[in-house]
């Protein structure tokens, strides 16, 4: 059994079906991402484990307990949000001790407690500063050490990082799972970034409509896409079927081949080879993607490491005729 236990979850607003009879097991200690585009439903399960929704059907288990219908406050759990919701007239400290204040905690020892969070997020000897003087990635510590210092059993972040700009949001990912492993509480980040999600997760569920269309480890997730909308949504995936399925592959069915999987030239005994014009070229500094207009009607993109080209050596492929190959391993049958 699961630290939590999710069972037929459903949840509609005007008759639209936001989740879908979701089924999950999320063990203690692990990093969860729900991953999914706008209106997919994974915010409303987050929101349903917080108690800030309640389900029209369904039930929610957390250490064995149907919390199903408990109040938000009397759940073990803590939400961090994308705005960091704050207080701004408060110092660092008196807003990571707030919650422990609430809890009827007396002052030396949430006073102990909020700077160990405060240490366990970096942010030691910004105790007294107020919210308007940190920079967004600093208030967003603070938010976790808010969080954190009520020691719950599970951690619920609904999109934290994104109002950071790309550089402090990949500096974040990198902080926000080194500080998961140390404190060791269970994760469920929200999220419908795919780099994100596969950066920072112990798994993945990909949500689509309302349904978990896939759980898995990242690599499984993204080398072993379970139907075509998994394929298409996690990373860059190249689609082969139909006509073009039998004339490249000789075979029926729908095949995802990743474009860093697939190389320009001809290979070894074990490819698959086809050809084409290169009809767009985009330089992306370590490495170059190539859109490929296929004999077989169909186009797919190649992604070629930049070890000794400049951008001026591959403009010139442009509208250039070009082999493309790859190791049938690499070859991956989608469903759907």
């Amino acid at each position: 059994m699961g630290l939590i236990q999710i069972r037929a979850l459903a949840k509609s607003f005007d008759n639209v079906k936001a989740v879908d009879g979701v089924d999950l097991d999320i063990n203690a200690g692990e990093f969860l991402t729900l991953l999914g585009p706008s209106g997919s439903g994974k915010t409303t399960v987050l929101r349903m484990i917080a108690g800030f929704e309640t389900p029209d059907k369904g039930s929610i288990f957390l250490n064995g307990k149907d919390i199903t219908n408990l109040p938000a406050y009397e759940r073990d759990v803590n939400t961090v949000f994308q705005d960091y919701a704050l207080f701004p007239h408060m110092d660092v400290i008196t807003n990571i001790e707030y919650g422990l204040k609430v809890k009827g905690v007396d002052k030396k020892e949430r006073r102990e407690k909020a700077l160990v969070a405060l240490e366990q997020v970096r942010l030691s000897g910004y105790e007294n500063r107020k919210p308007n003087q940190l920079s967004g990635g600093q208030r967003q510590r603070v938010a976790l050490a808010r969080a954190l210092v009520n020691r719950p059993s599970v951690l619920l972040l609904d999109e934290p990082l994104g109002a950071l700009d790309l550089k402090l949001r990949q500096q974040m990912q990198i902080e926000l799972k080194q500080l998961q492993r140390e404190v060791g509480i269970t994760f469920i980040f929200v999220t419908h970034d795919q780099e994100e999600a596969l950066t920072m997760s112990d798994r993945i569920a990909v949500f689509d409509k309302g349904r978990i269309q896939q759980i898995d480890k990242p690599s499984a997730i993204y080398e072993k896409p379970q139907n075509r909308f998994v394929a298409d949504f996690v990373g860059v995936s190249n689609l082969i079927s139909g006509s073009a399925a039998q004339s490249i592959l000789g075979k029926a069915g729908t095949y995802t081949v990743r474009p860093e999987k697939i190389s320009l030239g001809s290979a070894g005994a074990n490819a698959r080879s086809t050809t084409g014009v290169i009809k767009e070229v985009e330089y992306l500094g370590p490495a170059t993607r190539f859109l490929v207009e296929l004999d077989a009607g169909i186009s797919l993109v190649a992604l070629r490491q930049n070890t000794v080209e400049s951008s001026l050596d591959v403009e010139a492929l442009r509208n250039t005729k070009t082999t493309l190959s790859w190791d049938k391993a690499s070859e991956y049958e989608v469903k759907g």
